[in-house]
């Protein structure tokens, strides 16, 4: 694994949403030095799509399996 147990922290915390319905929230954080060694850094800005965005069907298929 490119990153060890230390250099990687993460959290969760629930309650209930607006709506009344129970949400949860992860956190997760990565030491900046954990990130220089693979090459990343935090100031590197963030990604660009490069490809032709997916089909419409691809964005409804998802959308109902995410239910």
């Amino acid at each position: 694994m490119p990153l060890g147990s230390g250099d990687i922290y993460w959290g969760l915390a629930c309650g209930i949403g607006p709506g009344g319905h129970w949400h949860g929230w992860v956190d997760v954080r990565v030491e900046a030095a954990a990130l220089r060694r693979l090459g990343l850094h935090p100031d590197q800005p963030t990604a660009m799509v490069t490809g032709p965005t997916p089909p419409g069907w691809w964005h409804a298929a998802a959308e109902r399996h995410a239910r």
